[in-house]
């Protein structure tokens, strides 16, 4: 297998337990967008997961914003 059709999968790998991220927010009492922008000014308070549901997201958005800007 290439690496080009490798790479085509890694969202669907990357969101195997699609909401926890999201979870994590409701249960503080957040925003998913909030709970990013606290792990990005202050990552030494979270745990390297959350560090990287973070950063997910924040390229997911941005991934999803690119898409609708193009239409």
């Amino acid at each position: 297998m290439t690496k080009e059709k490798k790479d085509k999968k890694w969202i669907q790998k990357a969101t195997k337990n699609e909401g926890t991220f999201t979870a994590k927010a409701k249960r503080k009492g957040i925003t998913s967008a909030q709970l990013q922008a606290n792990v990005e000014k202050n990552p030494d308070d979270y745990d390297e997961k959350t560090k990287k549901q973070a950063q997910l997201r924040e390229t997911l958005v941005k991934l999803n914003n690119n898409k609708k800007s193009k239409k």
